[in-house]
């Protein structure tokens, strides 16, 4: 017996049972979950209706997750998984589905934003414990782009700060990788980043 996706056995919306007038058809059918696990990337082709294929990523350990008040979009490796919004199973056994919020490595957009901004992001800890920040010396026009773009949207909230500290971002998976094989998304701000911190600490 497969897995169907039809609604012929289903009761109507007053509880009378349907007449059966076929048997299943192919394209009723439905597939076993894809639990996508973090883990050196491994993908299957699935060959779909049409000819057409699905990536079905068994494992996976990075994507693309872009940072929207920035604008920019980083590759970087997945840690963990910190919450699902459907299932608490599902943050026991790291498995990656769409919407499900995760922790990743800050490193790439730390790099970036110390680039662009020629200013340091989350390393007062590096500070307290004594560690040397390198300067790196650069031209006078280059100095005065950075402290123009400091002054327009230098700032970031102070809870996205900290976790750089931590060297952890929180982020959504927007992809589905057990469809297309990727695991994108974007990282958490705002009242979105505080909505699902509450819910984490529940």
């Amino acid at each position: 017996m497969g897995i169907s996706r039809d609604s012929r056995h289903k009761r109507s919306a007053t509880g009378a049972k349907r007449a059966y007038y076929r048997k299943k058809r192919a394209f009723e059918k439905g597939r076993q979950p894809a639990n996508t696990r973090i883990g050196n990337k491994r993908i299957h082709l699935v060959r779909t209706r049409g000819g057409n294929t699905k990536y079905r990523a068994l494992r996976i350990e990075s994507g693309n997750f872009s940072w929207g008040s920035e604008g920019i979009a980083r590759k970087v490796r997945v840690i963990v998984v910190a919450f699902h919004p459907s299932n608490n199973e599902l943050v026991r056994t790291n498995t990656l589905t769409r919407s499900a919020v995760v922790q990743i490595d800050a490193a790439p957009f730390r790099t970036w934003y110390e680039a662009h901004y020629g200013t340091t992001i989350g390393r007062k800890r590096a500070a307290q414990k004594g560690e040397a920040v390198e300067d790196k010396k650069v031209s006078k026009s280059v100095t005065s782009k950075r402290e123009e773009r400091v002054k327009k949207s230098g700032k970031i909230e102070s809870a996205l700060e900290r976790q750089f500290e931590a060297g952890r971002l929180f982020a959504v998976v927007s992809s589905r990788p057990g469809q297309s094989g990727r695991v994108d998304g974007y990282v958490l701000e705002g009242d979105e980043l505080a909505f699902y911190q509450r819910a984490i600490r529940k």
